[in-house]
């Protein structure tokens, strides 16, 4: 499998990342609806995302034969894992628009958090996960 395919799935998660903010910065409230239909949107790219990963990307750094690409994989698979959990977890505190407008703030400060280690996450797959990876 290719490393575009997964970098454009970095790119669409970053666009809703990009969509996600433009809404909020233009009312939590009022856009409570469209933030979560996106959330539920992203959700599905994010889960579809790291189940390729998951059946693609970390096997081939553990069957690899080279225990520090071994390890690499290890190190992104089990961060990743401690990142997806925080994100389902907000993806679920959040997928009701009244929920949103009973605490904007607390979906803006958690939303904050989560979209960060996200974006963080992609820009280190795409410079040193992935380019390891293609050399395999």
């Amino acid at each position: 499998m290719k490393v575009q395919r997964f970098e454009h799935d970095h790119h669409e998660i970053l666009e809703g990342i990009h969509q996600l903010r433009k809404l909020v910065a233009t009312g939590i409230e009022h856009n409570a609806g469209a933030i979560t239909q996106l959330l539920r949107t992203m959700s599905a790219s994010i889960k579809l995302h790291l189940a390729v990963e998951d059946r693609v990307v970390y096997p081939a750094f553990a069957n690899s034969g080279q225990a520090d690409l071994a390890a690499l994989g290890r190190f992104y698979q089990q961060e990743m894992g401690d990142l997806a959990q925080k994100y389902v977890a907000f993806a679920t505190r959040w997928n009701l628009p009244n929920r949103l407008e009973a605490d904007p703030a607390g979906f803006r400060e958690e939303a904050n958090s989560v979209f960060k280690a996200l974006f963080l996450r992609t820009k280190r797959e795409e410079s040193e996960l992935y380019p390891a990876f293609a050399r395999l």
